[in-house]
């Protein structure tokens, strides 16, 4: 398509019926877009959530070619939501939607960063998600079977893991598809937790991200939501997550299980059930999104490539944004490295103001330096 690429930024809430119409029809029909992070509908819930949030409606030749939904951290753009959303890009048909390098050079901050970018991204690092797809002929039996197959030994380890939880805590029991408030505040405590005893930043401690997930399951559609599902053995949880769906596509999102079942399998258990009651209702994609935990080589079939890069105006100096970056780089021992940036860009994603910014990267500052001392105490 002819004609030079503009942007005008306008506000989530100014969208037209027609235009969101047209954004959801863009997203079905690009198999990349997916993910239910593309549907304009998680993107107008965050925006009444997330603070400083605004919409780049691109143009080319006088026509709309493509939307990015995004919000301001200081000096820094992120997609909207961040880091509550595993994927995001500019929604429009692929031959004529900005690349990643456009977007940030129309948009023209200081920064821009992104983590899991769907579109053309030259230049930038990439990282693989994880998919696994249900056929429609056999269904999940057809599934199972294959990977049961291509992974004998780890598969039945797991069936053993179940009875073995069965005999020694009571009947197995899944449930999928709830929408309790109570027990999704049970979920983010046991998150909490995790990320204490793991070191990792607290993304609920800030507040608006609870309330995000919280507004995302009020949301009632019949082809968009979240829910969450649930395992229990003798009445007890074992483990629970929180998921995001969308057509066909169901995203495993914010997974707890009880620390001291880990010898059952409990979280894979769960992971297990979810995509056999799932496939039932019409799923027929489960997404574990990127990351290199090994568990998912066994599930998934499909890989998608995901760019990650932080796009600098020309000029600035090559830093991650101020003093908190500064912070954990001197944490992390020898320079900026990828865990460092990746860590900051939870911290500021997350925290609204500088201080809480600063006070984030604090700690992960004294986490990262107790790691260290731990390690060096266990090698002398």
């Amino acid at each position: 398509m002819p004609g030079v690429l503009t942007v005008e930024i306008r506000s989530l809430e100014s969208l037209t019926a027609a235009e969101c119409a047209q954004w959801n029809a863009w997203a079905a029909a690009d198999p990349d877009l997916a993910s239910p992070y593309f549907r304009v509908e998680f993107s107008q819930i965050a925006a009444r959530i997330s603070p400083d949030c605004a919409l780049a409606v691109f143009h080319r030749g006088g026509a709309v070619v493509g939307y990015f939904p995004h919000q301001k951290r200081g000096g820094t753009i992120l997609p909207i939501a961040a880091p509550m959303n595993d994927y995001h890009g500019v929604i429009g048909p692929r031959a004529v939607r900005p690349s990643l390098a456009e977007t940030a050079r129309l948009l023209d901050g200081p920064r821009f960063s992104v983590n899991g970018w769907v579109g053309e991204a030259t230049g930038a690092s990439i990282s693989e998600s994880f998919r696994t797809t249900i056929p429609d002929e056999g269904g999940y039996d057809a599934w199972y079977a294959a990977r049961r197959q291509a992974s004998s030994k780890y598969f039945k380890d797991k069936e053993r893991a179940r009875r073995s939880m069965a005999a020694e805590f009571g009947p197995v029991e899944v449930q999928i598809g709830l929408r309790d408030h109570a027990l999704l505040d049970d979920l983010i405590e046991r998150k909490r937790d995790q990320y204490r005893r793991t070191g990792r930043h607290d993304v609920f401690a800030c507040g608006w991200t609870r309330e995000l997930l919280h507004a995302l399951m009020a949301h009632e559609q019949a082809d968009f939501g979240a829910s969450l599902a649930v395992l229990r053995a003798g009445g007890n949880i074992a483990a629970m997550e929180y998921a995001l769906h969308a057509g066909q596509r169901f995203h495993f999102w914010f997974p707890v299980y009880v620390p001291a079942l880990a010898r059952c399998s409990p979280g894979i258990m769960l992971s297990m059930e979810t995509i056999r009651l799932g496939s039932e209702l019409g799923y027929r994609d489960f997404d574990y999104g990127f990351g290199g935990e090994a568990y998912k080589r066994y599930f998934c079939d499909r890989v998608q490539p995901v760019a990650e890069a932080v796009i600098l105006k020309p000029g600035l100096s090559a830093v991650l944004g101020g003093a908190g970056a500064s912070v954990l780089s001197l944490a992390g021992g020898r320079g900026l490295t990828d865990s460092v940036r990746r860590r900051w860009n939870v911290i500021e994603a997350c925290e609204t103001s500088r201080a809480g910014r600063l006070k984030g990267a604090a700690l992960a500052a004294r986490a990262a330096l107790s790691k260290a001392a731990s390690r060096a105490t266990a090698a002398s």
